[in-house]
Protein backbone atom coordinates (compact mmCIF):
# COMPACT_ATOMS: atom_id res chain seq x y z
CA UNK A 1 0.00 0.00 0.00
CA UNK A 2 1.35 3.10 -1.02
CA UNK A 3 1.98 6.20 1.43
CA UNK A 4 1.02 9.68 1.45
CA UNK A 5 3.24 12.25 0.22
CA UNK A 6 2.29 15.10 3.06
CA UNK A 7 3.34 13.21 6.07
CA UNK A 8 4.54 9.79 5.08
CA UNK A 9 1.54 7.74 6.45
CA UNK A 10 -0.19 4.81 5.03
CA UNK A 11 -3.32 6.19 3.34
CA UNK A 12 -6.35 5.89 5.62
CA UNK A 13 -7.84 2.52 6.47
CA UNK A 14 -10.71 1.42 8.55
CA UNK A 15 -10.75 -1.17 11.34
CA UNK A 16 -12.38 -3.87 10.46
CA UNK A 17 -13.83 -4.92 13.58
CA UNK A 18 -14.45 -2.59 16.79
CA UNK A 19 -16.23 -3.19 20.11
CA UNK A 20 -15.57 -4.00 23.87
CA UNK A 21 -14.15 -5.95 26.45
CA UNK A 22 -14.68 -6.06 29.87
CA UNK A 23 -11.50 -6.63 32.09
CA UNK A 24 -11.91 -5.96 36.20
CA UNK A 25 -12.77 -3.75 38.89
CA UNK A 26 -15.72 -2.45 36.38
CA UNK A 27 -13.30 -1.12 33.25
CA UNK A 28 -14.32 -1.81 29.90
CA UNK A 29 -12.41 -1.49 27.18
CA UNK A 30 -12.58 0.08 23.57
CA UNK A 31 -10.95 -1.53 20.93
CA UNK A 32 -10.44 -1.59 17.53
CA UNK A 33 -8.87 -4.44 14.89
CA UNK A 34 -7.59 -3.33 11.52
CA UNK A 35 -4.81 -4.50 8.98
CA UNK A 36 -4.46 -8.32 7.81
CA UNK A 37 -5.76 -10.55 10.26
CA UNK A 38 -2.94 -13.35 9.02
CA UNK A 39 -0.27 -10.41 9.40
CA UNK A 40 2.33 -9.68 12.42
CA UNK A 41 0.40 -9.25 15.01
CA UNK A 42 0.78 -5.30 16.78
CA UNK A 43 -0.18 -4.22 20.01
CA UNK A 44 -0.27 -0.31 19.35
CA UNK A 45 -0.25 1.49 23.39
CA UNK A 46 -1.59 5.34 22.86
CA UNK A 47 0.16 8.59 25.18
CA UNK A 48 -1.14 10.47 28.27
CA UNK A 49 -2.08 8.36 30.16
CA UNK A 50 -5.07 9.41 29.07
CA UNK A 51 -4.96 10.94 25.59
CA UNK A 52 -6.89 7.85 23.82
CA UNK A 53 -6.30 5.91 20.58
CA UNK A 54 -6.25 7.57 17.40
CA UNK A 55 -7.05 6.15 13.15
CA UNK A 56 -3.59 8.04 12.55
CA UNK A 57 -2.33 5.14 14.69
CA UNK A 58 -2.48 2.61 12.64
CA UNK A 59 -1.48 4.28 9.79
CA UNK A 60 2.35 3.86 10.81
CA UNK A 61 1.81 0.41 9.78
CA UNK A 62 1.31 -1.49 6.56
CA UNK A 63 -1.89 -2.97 6.80
CA UNK A 64 -1.25 -5.83 4.41
CA UNK A 65 1.90 -7.17 6.60
CA UNK A 66 0.50 -5.70 10.20
CA UNK A 67 -2.49 -7.54 12.05
CA UNK A 68 -3.16 -4.58 14.29
CA UNK A 69 -5.02 -4.54 17.65
CA UNK A 70 -5.78 -1.00 19.10
CA UNK A 71 -7.48 -0.16 22.31
CA UNK A 72 -8.41 2.81 24.80
CA UNK A 73 -6.70 2.13 28.08
CA UNK A 74 -8.39 2.34 31.37
CA UNK A 75 -10.42 5.58 31.39
CA UNK A 76 -9.25 7.33 28.02
CA UNK A 77 -11.03 7.61 24.60
CA UNK A 78 -13.96 5.46 24.68
CA UNK A 79 -13.64 3.40 27.39
CA UNK A 80 -15.64 3.16 29.93
CA UNK A 81 -16.07 5.04 32.82
CA UNK A 82 -14.11 7.86 31.47
CA UNK A 83 -11.52 10.19 32.75
CA UNK A 84 -12.11 6.94 36.07
CA UNK A 85 -8.77 6.37 38.10
CA UNK A 86 -10.23 3.77 40.22
CA UNK A 87 -7.99 0.81 39.85
CA UNK A 88 -6.55 2.51 37.19
CA UNK A 89 -2.59 1.32 37.95
CA UNK A 90 0.48 0.95 35.45
CA UNK A 91 -0.01 -3.04 36.66
CA UNK A 92 -3.40 -3.20 35.87
CA UNK A 93 -2.83 -1.68 32.18
CA UNK A 94 -0.24 -4.25 31.54
CA UNK A 95 -2.79 -6.89 33.00
CA UNK A 96 -5.10 -5.53 30.21
CA UNK A 97 -2.56 -5.57 27.56
CA UNK A 98 -2.19 -9.68 28.37
CA UNK A 99 -6.38 -9.86 28.40
CA UNK A 100 -6.47 -8.38 25.21
CA UNK A 101 -3.50 -10.73 24.12
CA UNK A 102 -5.41 -13.80 25.43
CA UNK A 103 -8.75 -12.35 23.90
CA UNK A 104 -7.54 -11.89 20.53
CA UNK A 105 -5.83 -15.14 20.49
CA UNK A 106 -2.07 -13.99 19.49
CA UNK A 107 0.78 -15.67 20.98
CA UNK A 108 3.14 -12.86 20.42
CA UNK A 109 3.09 -9.45 19.08
CA UNK A 110 5.71 -6.27 18.50
CA UNK A 111 4.77 -4.33 21.06
CA UNK A 112 4.82 -0.44 19.53
CA UNK A 113 3.61 2.68 21.96
CA UNK A 114 4.66 6.94 22.33
CA UNK A 115 5.47 8.86 24.76
CA UNK A 116 3.59 7.36 27.76
CA UNK A 117 2.82 4.38 25.19
CA UNK A 118 6.22 3.32 24.78
CA UNK A 119 6.85 3.27 29.33
CA UNK A 120 3.87 1.20 29.18
CA UNK A 121 5.15 -1.03 26.39
CA UNK A 122 8.64 -1.47 28.60
CA UNK A 123 6.91 -2.50 31.43
CA UNK A 124 4.74 -4.72 29.68
CA UNK A 125 7.69 -6.04 27.97
CA UNK A 126 9.82 -6.58 31.12
CA UNK A 127 6.51 -8.60 32.72
CA UNK A 128 5.68 -10.58 29.80
CA UNK A 129 8.70 -10.95 27.83
CA UNK A 130 7.53 -14.11 26.07
CA UNK A 131 4.38 -12.49 24.65
CA UNK A 132 6.24 -9.57 22.85
CA UNK A 133 8.25 -10.19 18.88
CA UNK A 134 9.97 -6.62 19.37
CA UNK A 135 9.00 -3.36 20.31
CA UNK A 136 8.58 0.07 18.05
CA UNK A 137 8.89 3.07 20.84
CA UNK A 138 8.65 6.66 20.16
CA UNK A 139 9.60 9.42 22.71
CA UNK A 140 10.62 7.87 25.40
CA UNK A 141 9.56 8.39 28.90
CA UNK A 142 10.87 6.32 31.38
CA UNK A 143 8.48 7.71 34.68
CA UNK A 144 11.50 9.21 36.21
CA UNK A 145 10.92 11.79 38.83
CA UNK A 146 13.35 14.31 37.01
CA UNK A 147 11.29 13.61 33.41
CA UNK A 148 8.10 14.23 36.12
CA UNK A 149 9.81 17.74 37.15
CA UNK A 150 10.49 18.44 33.83
CA UNK A 151 6.93 18.64 32.46
CA UNK A 152 5.79 20.64 35.81
CA UNK A 153 8.70 23.01 35.71
CA UNK A 154 11.75 22.78 33.17
CA UNK A 155 9.66 23.07 30.12
CA UNK A 156 9.31 26.69 30.97
CA UNK A 157 12.81 26.95 29.93
CA UNK A 158 12.25 26.55 25.90
CA UNK A 159 8.47 27.43 26.59
CA UNK A 160 8.08 30.17 29.11
CA UNK A 161 5.11 31.89 27.71
CA UNK A 162 3.08 28.69 27.50
CA UNK A 163 4.66 27.74 31.32
CA UNK A 164 3.41 31.42 32.22
CA UNK A 165 -0.13 30.79 31.20
CA UNK A 166 0.22 26.98 32.66
CA UNK A 167 1.07 28.40 36.22
CA UNK A 168 -1.13 31.91 36.34
CA UNK A 169 -4.37 29.18 36.03
CA UNK A 170 -3.48 28.24 39.30
CA UNK A 171 -2.26 31.51 40.90
CA UNK A 172 1.51 31.80 39.80
CA UNK A 173 2.13 28.60 41.77
CA UNK A 174 5.62 26.66 40.49
CA UNK A 175 6.68 23.09 41.14
CA UNK A 176 5.46 20.95 44.03
CA UNK A 177 2.73 23.75 45.03
CA UNK A 178 1.74 24.22 41.19
CA UNK A 179 1.46 20.26 40.81
CA UNK A 180 -0.69 20.29 43.99
CA UNK A 181 -3.16 22.68 43.04
CA UNK A 182 -3.96 21.20 39.72
CA UNK A 183 -4.18 17.75 41.27
CA UNK A 184 -6.64 19.52 43.77
CA UNK A 185 -8.78 21.00 40.94
CA UNK A 186 -8.68 18.21 38.01
CA UNK A 187 -10.35 15.88 40.90
CA UNK A 188 -12.73 18.65 41.68
CA UNK A 189 -16.18 17.52 41.72
CA UNK A 190 -17.58 20.87 40.34
CA UNK A 191 -17.33 20.90 36.29
CA UNK A 192 -16.38 24.58 36.19
CA UNK A 193 -13.36 23.90 37.94
CA UNK A 194 -12.07 20.76 36.86
CA UNK A 195 -12.90 21.19 33.42
CA UNK A 196 -11.51 24.78 33.20
CA UNK A 197 -8.18 23.18 35.31
CA UNK A 198 -7.72 20.10 32.24
CA UNK A 199 -8.11 22.82 29.36
CA UNK A 200 -5.04 24.49 30.72
CA UNK A 201 -2.88 21.48 31.56
CA UNK A 202 -3.90 20.25 28.43
CA UNK A 203 -3.29 23.09 26.37
CA UNK A 204 0.25 23.67 27.91
CA UNK A 205 1.45 19.88 27.11
CA UNK A 206 0.16 20.61 23.13
CA UNK A 207 2.02 24.24 22.97
CA UNK A 208 5.48 22.23 24.00
CA UNK A 209 4.74 19.36 22.08
CA UNK A 210 6.04 20.31 18.60
CA UNK A 211 8.88 21.43 17.03
CA UNK A 212 6.88 24.74 15.48
CA UNK A 213 4.19 25.08 17.67
CA UNK A 214 0.42 25.67 16.43
CA UNK A 215 -2.36 28.04 17.73
CA UNK A 216 -5.13 25.29 18.18
CA UNK A 217 -8.74 25.86 19.00
CA UNK A 218 -9.15 24.73 21.99
CA UNK A 219 -12.56 26.40 22.97
CA UNK A 220 -15.27 24.10 21.93
CA UNK A 221 -17.05 21.01 23.48
CA UNK A 222 -14.94 18.48 21.74
CA UNK A 223 -11.77 19.33 23.33
CA UNK A 224 -13.09 18.87 27.00
CA UNK A 225 -13.57 15.08 26.26
CA UNK A 226 -9.96 15.01 25.17
CA UNK A 227 -8.47 17.43 28.08
CA UNK A 228 -10.17 15.91 31.19
CA UNK A 229 -8.96 12.04 30.89
CA UNK A 230 -6.18 13.73 29.65
CA UNK A 231 -5.21 15.77 32.41
CA UNK A 232 -6.73 13.50 35.26
CA UNK A 233 -5.26 10.62 34.10
CA UNK A 234 -1.84 12.16 33.90
CA UNK A 235 -2.13 13.85 37.55
CA UNK A 236 -2.82 10.74 38.69
CA UNK A 237 -0.25 8.81 37.49
CA UNK A 238 2.57 11.67 38.36
CA UNK A 239 1.23 11.76 41.78
CA UNK A 240 1.83 7.81 42.07
CA UNK A 241 5.13 8.23 40.17
CA UNK A 242 3.62 6.47 37.11
CA UNK A 243 2.92 3.20 39.79
CA UNK A 244 6.90 2.09 39.18
CA UNK A 245 9.88 1.86 41.69
CA UNK A 246 12.97 4.33 41.15
CA UNK A 247 14.22 3.35 38.16
CA UNK A 248 12.50 0.15 37.48
CA UNK A 249 12.43 0.07 33.94
CA UNK A 250 16.37 0.67 33.19
CA UNK A 251 16.38 -1.41 36.09
CA UNK A 252 14.79 -4.57 34.28
CA UNK A 253 15.85 -3.76 30.58
CA UNK A 254 17.56 -7.11 30.94
CA UNK A 255 14.09 -8.83 30.47
CA UNK A 256 13.99 -7.87 27.01
CA UNK A 257 17.33 -6.74 25.66
CA UNK A 258 17.59 -9.93 23.68
CA UNK A 259 14.44 -8.49 21.42
CA UNK A 260 14.95 -6.51 18.45
CA UNK A 261 13.68 -2.76 19.09
CA UNK A 262 13.59 0.37 17.18
CA UNK A 263 13.81 3.37 19.36
CA UNK A 264 12.18 7.13 17.22
CA UNK A 265 13.10 10.27 19.06
CA UNK A 266 12.75 13.54 17.54
CA UNK A 267 15.75 15.46 18.60
CA UNK A 268 13.88 18.70 20.08
CA UNK A 269 11.48 16.88 21.69
CA UNK A 270 10.31 19.03 24.97
CA UNK A 271 8.02 16.95 26.52
CA UNK A 272 10.18 13.65 26.75
CA UNK A 273 13.72 15.01 26.01
CA UNK A 274 16.28 13.44 23.92
CA UNK A 275 18.42 12.30 27.06
CA UNK A 276 15.93 9.54 28.05
CA UNK A 277 16.13 7.75 24.77
CA UNK A 278 19.41 7.78 24.25
CA UNK A 279 20.11 6.10 27.84
CA UNK A 280 17.53 3.29 26.66
CA UNK A 281 19.41 3.22 23.88
CA UNK A 282 22.50 2.28 25.25
CA UNK A 283 21.09 0.16 27.51
CA UNK A 284 19.66 -2.39 25.08
CA UNK A 285 22.11 -4.03 22.83
CA UNK A 286 19.62 -5.05 20.43
CA UNK A 287 18.00 -1.83 19.83
CA UNK A 288 17.99 0.97 16.84
CA UNK A 289 17.93 4.50 17.60
CA UNK A 290 16.14 6.63 15.14
CA UNK A 291 16.72 10.41 15.69
CA UNK A 292 14.24 12.98 13.66
CA UNK A 293 16.40 16.18 13.30
CA UNK A 294 13.30 18.05 12.24
CA UNK A 295 10.70 17.05 14.87
CA UNK A 296 9.97 17.51 18.59
CA UNK A 297 7.32 15.26 20.62
CA UNK A 298 4.50 14.77 18.35
CA UNK A 299 3.47 11.79 16.83
CA UNK A 300 1.88 13.67 14.11
CA UNK A 301 4.88 15.68 13.26
CA UNK A 302 6.22 14.89 9.14
CA UNK A 303 9.29 13.33 10.38
CA UNK A 304 8.20 11.27 12.81
CA UNK A 305 5.58 9.47 10.73
CA UNK A 306 8.05 8.98 8.03
CA UNK A 307 10.25 7.23 10.43
CA UNK A 308 8.08 5.44 12.22
CA UNK A 309 6.75 3.97 8.99
CA UNK A 310 10.09 2.91 7.91
CA UNK A 311 10.85 1.40 11.10
CA UNK A 312 7.37 -0.46 11.02
CA UNK A 313 8.99 -1.62 7.39
CA UNK A 314 12.00 -2.98 9.12
CA UNK A 315 10.45 -4.84 12.08
CA UNK A 316 8.37 -6.83 9.23
CA UNK A 317 10.87 -7.30 7.20
CA UNK A 318 12.67 -9.00 9.94
CA UNK A 319 10.00 -11.13 10.55
CA UNK A 320 8.86 -12.15 6.80
CA UNK A 321 13.08 -13.10 6.61
CA UNK A 322 12.43 -15.53 9.51
CA UNK A 323 9.06 -17.31 8.41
Amino acid sequence: MDTLKDNGLYTSFKAFKSGYIDVTDGHRLYYELSGNPHGIPLVYLHGGPGAGGSPQHRRYFNPDLYFIVQFDQRGAGKSMPQACTQANTTGDLVNDIEILRHHFKVDQWVVAGGSWGATLALAYGERHPKSCLGFILRGIFLGTAPEINWFMDGMKKVFPEAHNEFSAHMNGFLGDALFQAYYDALFNPAPNIHLSAARSWARYELRCSKLVPETSNTNHPGFDSYALPLARLEAHYFKHHFFLKTDQLMNNIDAISHLPAIIVQGRYDMVCPFESAFKLHRAWPHSQLSVVGDAGHCGSEPGICRVLVKAGQKMATLFVQND
